[in-house]
């Protein structure tokens, strides 16, 4: 049942991610490219764990776990923030660090067993240094790009901006709630994903009551 709830988890972002990819082939706002690789990244991280879950962790569910989930999701959506801003050279910093997270996820040794069940803590299988270090920084800065990018613009998409940061809320809250299993965790970043997406998608001066409702689309 764990592994069938994750798997369901990873098709909810899949097909948000796929989403977004179909709003970027339409527009070319580069900010929709970074979100959706986000998403997509966030599809793969919920496979990982209905791979986890279905056969047993060990160290390939386990790399693909981190480095989707715990390296790539909150820096893309960070770097897809910044791009909205107006930051546009970010996208080339965005590039290089997705490079970096690739290079570590596959060369860094994975220490430890797999036998005990739930998600395996990252502290028990990896170093600090490169890729738990790499993994605080990275979510660090993204999170709080996006957050504060949501919450300057917050007065010019109202409503888009409440559900990014209520998705960034749950993501956090799934992120820190381990001990919920793969079933729990995927649940919540189903949440999360779709709430994302709802963020990403509402346009500009969208709010609550549908009288003051405006687009700039």
């Amino acid at each position: 049942m764990q592994a069938v709830l994750a798997f369901a988890a990873a098709l909810v972002a899949l097909r948000l991610g796929g989403a977004l990819v179909r709003r970027w082939r339409e527009r070319h706002a580069p900010e929709l490219a970074a979100w959706a690789a986000s998403l997509l990244a966030y599809a793969l991280a919920c496979g990982a764990l209905a791979w986890g879950a279905a056969a047993g962790w060990d160290a390939r569910a386990f790399r693909a776990y981190y480095l989707f989930g715990g390296l790539l999701t909150a820096p893309l959506l960070g770097v897809g923030s910044l791009l909205r801003a107006g930051v546009r050279w970010i996208g080339a910093v965005g590039l290089a660090y997705a490079g970096l997270a690739v290079g570590v996820a596959v060369a860094v040794p994975v220490a430890g067993s797999f036998a005990g069940s739930g998600i395996p803590p990252a502290q028990d299988h990896l170093d600090l240094v490169p890729a738990r270090l790499l993994a605080i920084l990275g979510n660090g800065v993204g999170t709080l790009a996006a957050v504060a990018v949501a919450v300057l613009t917050i007065r010019r998409r109202p409503l888009g901006n409440a559900f990014v940061l209520a998705g960034l809320a749950v993501a956090a809250t799934g992120s820190a709630l381990v001990g919920l299993g793969e079933a729990g965790t995927a649940a919540v970043f189903a949440a999360a994903a779709a709430l994302l997406y709802l963020g990403f998608s509402a346009p500009a001066g969208w709010r609550l009551s549908s009288s003051s409702s405006k687009s700039d689309r």
